[in-house]
């Protein structure tokens, strides 16, 4: 495909249309008698929706995994955000920032479903394990509990307290293909022993897009005496759930991911009690034992956090239901048209409930860095390549704005390529 003929077809599903603020929200009116299930293949509503995105025109963004651009109207208002902060200066940081935070916070405890008391904000999922992993009193012999297909950077982590208090990795592997959440359950419970401390699972593998049991991985763990870190950088405002559902002890999230906040933003949950134990990264001015202690960064991009709450207004006028709905919609309508393709490979599980809008998929003898590259340069098709960790194929995250066309240029591409 050209250059110019991509460029027509993006202009003829709309890329450079625009809609205005309050056009997403009267739209949605029109539409709430309307299931989840039902508006997630209708093409009309989404492509309103759609309406709401500034889109680059040069690519097919299949990558929204890093990071979820804003859509147009949230962005209109974190750049509000920024001009006040910006006019006021340290008047606005001295006298209503504590309080606006406080709000911030209140907003997405709601939406974690949490108390206040439990949630805190952070700059991204890393550091808010990071807080747990190295607030963790640990001693030499203790065990921590992991996967390999964990994001590495934790996994890192774990081995920097392996070297600096002599505790034990353990590292096990999840099958891209597990035939029950009991064979998950039992892979973990088999490496668990008196001396497991904590355990670390991810709500929604990154590289696969698979998603845990992780409600019966806490209990299990739990019944054995093990604490559950949960790394949900994935899963928050992707999938529709409410944190103390899952039984964890400890839920991080990425918010510049699938709730479209500004890069440098995070939450981290803590459940009740769990807080005095654990020893603070950086000490605060209050020095208490809530989670406050947990959560001091010094002075950060305010603009940043009074945008979560205009992102979350945005992801409720959606419905929580309707873009998990839209989401695995979208990764089963492609998956579907070349799972039988015996020349291509597809690493996350084929029954819905295992996963969501997130898929990996790679081509029998072609190293994912080449199916990347030639997505991009031959069909201006945007990815990533994931090599390692049991996994080898590209990951694939459309957003809500990503069409049925382009999924089926997608899946044109990937049949050409599989031969």
């Amino acid at each position: 495909m050209d250059k110019r003929t991509f460029l027509q077809q993006s202009l003829a599903l709309g890329v450079a249309a625009f809609m205005p603020r309050t056009g997403v929200a009267e739209w949605l009116e029109q539409h709430k008698s309307y299931s989840a299930e039902k508006l997630s293949t209708d093409e009309k509503f989404w492509a309103s929706i759609r309406k709401g995105y500034k889109l680059k025109p040069d690519y097919i963004n299949l990558e929204n995994g890093y990071y979820c651009f804003l859509p147009q109207e949230t962005l209109d208002k974190y750049l509000d955000h920024i001009r006040d902060v910006n006019l006021q200066g340290s008047y606005y940081m001295r006298t209503v920032q504590t309080e606006n935070k406080k709000k911030v916070i209140a907003k997405l405890a709601e939406l974690a479903g949490c108390s206040t008391s439990e949630m805190a904000l952070t700059r991204n999922t890393t550091e808010s394990l990071d807080t747990i992993i190295n607030g963790i009193h640990w001693n030499a012999g203790d065990e921590a509990v992991m996967a390999q297909q964990d994001y590495g950077s934790i996994v890192n982590q774990f081995k920097l307290m392996e070297n600096r208090y002599n505790i034990v990795v353990k590292i096990l592997s999840v099958p891209n293909h597990p035939a029950s959440d009991e064979e998950i359950v039992e892979l973990y419970r088999n490496a668990i022993t008196p001396k497991t401390k904590l355990l670390l699972v991810s709500h929604m593998i990154n590289i696969t897009g698979q998603v845990l049991p992780i409600k019966k991985i806490s209990d299990m763990a739990h019944s054995l005496g093990v604490d559950v870190a949960v790394d949900g950088a994935h899963a928050f405002a992707h999938l529709s759930f409410k944190i103390p559902d899952l039984g964890c002890d400890y839920y991080a999230s990425s918010l510049h991911k699938w709730l479209s906040v500004p890069l440098g933003a995070g939450l981290l949950y803590i459940k009740e009690g769990k807080t005095p134990a654990l020893w603070s990264l950086m000490a605060d001015w209050s020095m208490k034992d809530d989670i406050t202690h947990l959560a001091h960064t010094g002075t950060h991009p305010v603009a940043t956090d009074l945008t979560i709450i205009d992102a979350i207004d945005f992801y409720n006028k959606i419905g929580p239901e309707r873009k998990e709905a839209r989401l695995r919609y979208l990764q089963n309508y492609w998956t579907s048209k070349v799972r039988s393709n015996k020349n291509i490979v597809l690493n996350t599980p084929e029954d819905p409930k295992r996963s969501c809008g997130i898929a990996n998929v790679g081509i029998q003898n072609m190293a994912p860095a080449d199916l990347a590259k030639t997505l991009l340069d031959k069909y201006k098709i945007w990815t990533v390549a994931i090599d390692g960790q049991g996994v080898r194929g590209c990951r694939i995250t459309p957003n809500v704005y990503t069409t049925t066309g382009e999924l089926d240029a997608f899946v044109k591409a990937l049949t050409e390529l599989a031969g």
